[in-house]
């Protein structure tokens, strides 16, 4: 068997696709997340905190060169040692939705698995001429 054969034997087995596709999701649905702490949950946060960006929040490690910017990107372009302690409360904010969402899901399949398996059917009823035999050998007994 060579190595091109086991290689798609391995490629195509069910559990290497769902991996893919759970993983082409689960890019999409983290951007989705992405969007919606940087776009919709952070502004609210940075207004209740006082019109706050939390992702230009950082300490200067270093020494500003003259002329640039007090600002992340230019600080970063420059060379400049940061700790952008902001751009790590969004991410962590990020994680902390994305881990919920998925924890939710996973509790509903859960739940959906634990739920009772129907209950078995009732035996089907017997048919006539058994039970009239039964019958004949019933009062034959007596």
């Amino acid at each position: 068997m060579g190595i091109a054969q086991e290689f798609r034997e391995f490629a195509v087995k069910g559990n290497v696709i769902d991996l893919a596709v759970g993983v082409i999701i689960g890019g999409a649905f983290g951007k989705i997340v992405d969007s919606v702490v940087s776009d919709l949950i952070m502004p609210v946060v940075g207004l209740v905190f006082g019109k706050l960006d939390f992702s230009n929040l950082f300490l200067v490690l270093g020494s500003v060169p003259a002329g640039t910017p007090h600002t992340l990107d230019a600080l970063r372009k420059a060379g400049v040692p940061v700790l952008a302690y902001g751009s790590f409360i969004t991410v962590l904010v990020n994680f902390v939705i994305l881990a919920f969402i998925i924890f939710m899901m996973v509790k509903q399949i859960n739940r959906l698995k634990r739920e009772a398996p129907p209950a078995p059917a009732e035996p089907a009823a017997t048919p006539e001429d058994i039970q009239l035999l039964r019958e004949i050998r019933d009062s034959l007994k007596r």
